[in-house]
């Protein structure tokens, strides 16, 4: 991992520390289950239904030597039901540079734009735990290996390991993808995708979650992983450290493999 990573976790384990003992054990109340698994809330769902939804952002602005912005968001918000629990993600991330020309005039350009969009509908089987689920997602991005990458896949899930600090939530399943290169080039076909996710309750403000999903298709194996630490800042917000990559086995010769991100965001959680 870069230096700049250890920086930011080192950042958010001191920040971790310096409020565990003054702030609640309710974290996991206030924030939701992120990519694209069921968790059931440690409150009692009220008679109905209940939403937990969060929002953060992050944002860079530099200037002198080297000139830019760069911001990145999302929004989760899970639906629980009594026998159903949906979850709608929505992420963006994008980079804007300030180049020299060359002949005295300096000039503005993107050199990252990523957005991602996904539903996922679980229904809760009869086992504390178990669940059945329909997953849909779409990723376009300007500057990678794939422009525009979908899939849509249904499977099973169950909680391996669930511990008052952790939980392991795993899934598998078949399903479908269209995806277009860099090159114009289209390709689809089946997959086979499996996911797990460790939730770590670190301390009464702070959580550590890793998460991993890798779809094996005909011609390419795409796989997204993610590893943040949340603190706890008051009862609503959170700040979030988190380095994520994505890796795609068949990409054309012009492009890398591996995309990588590192940030740092607030997080609100209502």
């Amino acid at each position: 991992m870069p230096m700049k990573s250890f920086s930011i976790l080192a950042l958010a384990l001191a920040s971790a520390a310096g409020s565990a003992a003054a702030a609640p054990d309710d974290l996991g109340d206030t924030a939701p289950s992120s990519t694209y698994f069921t968790q059931a809330p440690s409150k009692p769902i009220p008679e109905g239904s209940n939403w937990y939804t969060s929002a953060e952002l992050g944002a860079i602005s530099t200037s002198g030597n080297t000139s830019g912005t760069s911001v990145t968001g999302k929004v989760d918000a899970r639906h629980e039901m009594s026998n159903w629990s949906n979850e709608y993600i929505f992420s963006g991330y994008f980079k804007e540079d300030e180049i020299d020309n060359g002949d005295g005039t300096r000039s503005r350009t993107r050199s990252a734009q990523r957005y991602s969009v996904s539903a996922k509908a679980a229904y809760k089987l009869l086992q504390d735990g178990n669940r059945a689920f329909l997953l849909g997602s779409h990723v376009s991005d300007k500057f990678g290996a794939y422009t525009r990458y979908s899939s849509l896949s249904v499977g099973y899930g169950t909680q391996m390991l669930r511990r008052e600090d952790r939980t392991v939530d795993v899934e598998i399943g078949p399903g479908v993808f269209h995806g277009v290169t860099s090159e114009s080039r289209v390709e689809s076909g089946l997959t086979v995708r499996g996911a797990a996710q460790l939730r770590w309750r670190v301390s009464p403000s702070a959580a550590f979650s890793q998460t991993v999903s890798v779809e094996r298709g005909t011609s390419n194996m795409h796989s997204v992983a993610e590893t943040s630490l949340s603190t706890k800042i008051n009862g609503t917000m959170q700040m979030k450290a988190a380095f994520s990559a994505r890796n795609d086995t068949n990409v054309p010769d012009e492009k890398k493999n591996t995309d990588t991100q590192t940030s740092l965001t607030l997080v609100y959680s209502f």
